[in-house]
């Protein structure tokens, strides 16, 4: 039986190394430690072994005539086709950089100190954390159904400018979110342009401007169901609800409903209510430094 390393497996099998490292990382045939690649006891049980050389070291081997396919029960999970940030930016018309810009931005990747980190909402999305095999620089590998999630879909016509509003009068959520809006205009200028519903979120708004906080105001949260948080701020990824109308009973079904769905997803979530608008000088920096988001 010959061995080949997992470079010249690849070269076999038609794929780049850095697919064939991500498919038999997921497969749990290899763990890297300490910066090497390890064979784990499947990886092991398939007839991975070590070979040793004056010029690589220690390195991982194969047998040549292996194959990681639905028939391999080490690596069942590897059938779909896994896509690269590359690979995503050639299909929307964008560069590899912007897209995984775009995945940070809805909270699926962490900007590491080089390359990219998977998040918990990304690995739901089955996002597959790699590396380079060369360099060791880490990023992510996507399952190509990725290309048809509708969060990423309706972030990229935003990214792009192709996004338009529409009211699907059969959603009822759809049809609650607009009424809310319809009954609370955004007539509230704040410093930075934007308008806002209440003289609350123009305090809040004004503040975070001051403070030099990029943030966003009413952004659909990156999720499947339509619902918006009153601000948004990208550094830390934290979202600021202000909780007005406490005496409205419907209000507060839609208050409570809606912070089931930032518990359901594990949102970072600021909540603030009157009280706490009055004191945001106080309040506001403390809580934004848990998320990593630095005031003044």
């Amino acid at each position: 039986m010959k061995l080949v390393s997992t470079t010249a497996l690849a070269k076999v099998l038609g794929v780049l190394p850095n697919e064939l490292f991500a498919d038999l990382l997921k497969a749990e045939l290899v763990s890297k430690e300490d910066g090497t690649w390890v064979l784990t006891d499947k990886g092991k049980a398939l007839g991975g072994d070590y070979k040793e050389s004056k010029k690589y070291g220690k390195y991982v081997v194969w047998p040549e005539e292996m194959r990681l396919d639905s028939s391999s029960p080490a690596s069942q999970e590897t059938t779909e086709k896994s896509i690269t940030a590359t690979v995503i930016g050639k299909y929307f018309e964008l560069s590899a950089n912007k897209v995984n810009f775009i995945f940070s931005e809805i909270g699926w990747i962490d900007k590491g100190l080089k390359g990219w980190n998977i998040t918990v909402q990304g690995k739901k999305q089955g996002g597959v954390q790699a590396e380079n095999f060369r360099t060791g620089i880490p990023y992510v590998r996507w399952p190509e159904s990725i290309l048809k999630s509708k969060t990423l879909l309706e972030t990229v016509s935003h990214v792009k400018g192709t996004a338009e509003i529409k009211l699907n009068s059969n959603d009822k959520e759809d049809t609650k979110a607009v009424g809310f809006r319809e009954k609370f205009l955004a007539k509230h200028r704040s410093a930075d342009g934007h308008f806002v519903r209440s003289k609350a979120e123009m305090l809040i708004d004004n503040w975070l401007y001051m403070a030099e906080i990029v943030h966003a105001y009413e952004r659909k949260l990156p999720i499947e169901e339509d619902v918006y948080c009153d601000f948004y701020i990208p550094t830390g990824k934290v979202y600021i609800e202000y909780w007005g109308y406490e005496n409205d009973q419907k209000y507060l079904a839609r208050k409570e409903k809606k912070i089931d769905i930032y518990k359901k997803y594990g949102f970072n979530l600021i909540e603030l209510n009157d009280e706490d608008v009055q004191n945001l000088d106080d309040l506001l920096p403390k809580m934004l430094l848990k998320y990593g988001v630095q005031a003044y």
